[in-house]
């Protein structure tokens, strides 16, 4: 008998996507302000918005540096379930009342739906009300700019790792 003649098994893998996403009304998403039980959710989404590599960016650092505000941070639920988050921390700049942006995450299968906007909208009119003067991120500004953050001025901030400064941008509030 050849090996040919015999019944061979074979492993495949299947792949299952999620085929075509359902519309989901912005009225569905609910907006508040973050809760301490919070937490594990919003380390899921930033682990998988922006994976291990987000620990050695400079922003990162900054917020390890600097805790989170409570005040201003905030989170998107939909179905009970979060699907994104943004969080606020305040900064010691020697000239004006600052905080940091980030991490900035929306679930991977809803970005692009208004929701990251929302939030920063979210999260800058809280810094405003609480007379923050401005607010500062690393990003893009394509993205960003849309809700008028502009390239920082060079030395206006400094931060504790080198980053290409077209990406530092600010937000006058």
């Amino acid at each position: 008998m050849s090996p040919f003649s015999k019944p061979v098994e074979h492993q495949c893998a299947v792949f299952v996507t999620a085929g075509p996403q359902r519309p989901v009304p912005m009225s569905d998403v609910v907006y508040r302000p973050e809760a301490p039980r919070d937490g594990a959710a919003i380390e899921a989404i930033a682990r998988e918005a922006f994976g291990p590599g987000r620990y050695a960016r400079a922003a990162e650092r900054v917020r390890e540096l600097h805790a989170a505000c409570a005040t201003l941070c905030f989170v998107a639920e939909l179905g009970g379930e979060i699907v994104g988050s943004v969080r606020l921390s305040a900064l010691r700049n020697r000239d004006e009342r600052a905080v940091m942006l980030g991490p900035l995450a929306v679930r991977p299968h809803l970005k692009g739906r208004g929701i990251g906007k929302a939030l920063l909208r979210l999260a800058a009119d809280a810094a405003r009300k609480q007379a923050f003067a401005a607010i500062y991120l690393v990003g893009d500004s394509p993205y960003y700019g849309l809700l008028g953050y502009r390239v920082a001025a060079p030395g206006r901030i400094s931060l504790p790792r080198p980053v290409d400064p077209s990406r530092v941008l600010v937000l006058e509030l």
